[in-house]
């Protein structure tokens, strides 16, 4: 089993950074892929970040690369979102998620944290 727990939300203004964080516990032989997604008010879920946890190769959805860093600890125990220029689109309640299989569907996730930009 593994559980997901996100911090680090809050409201900043735009330009401002935050770090969000993830506390992974549980079984780290099912950790294959790890990614922060964000779901915005009347919009789905999508995906911002992700990391393979084997490679450390990381992958960004374009609208925020070059402004957010996805990190993973070197215990595999927590993972990490460092959002800097936040602009007034990257409000959202930002979720961590792990996937046992990467290209497959996440099946582990947190239970959100919002950011808010204004």
């Amino acid at each position: 089993h593994v559980q997901l727990v996100e911090s680090g939300g809050g409201s900043v203004a735009a330009g401002g950074s935050l770090r969000l964080s993830c506390a992974v516990s549980g079984d780290a032989d099912r950790r294959a892929c790890m990614g922060w997604f964000r779901e915005a008010p009347g919009e789905e879920r999508g995906e911002v970040a992700i990391v393979y946890v084997s490679t450390g190769e990381t992958v960004y959805v374009d609208s925020v690369k070059g402004r957010f860093i996805i990190s993973l600890a070197t215990s595999k125990t927590a993972l990490y979102l460092q959002m800097n220029n936040l602009r007034l689109d990257d409000t959202a309640t930002y979720y961590c998620a792990l996937a046992t299989r990467c290209g497959g569907p996440y099946q582990y996730w947190g239970q959100g944290t919002q950011v808010t930009v204004s």
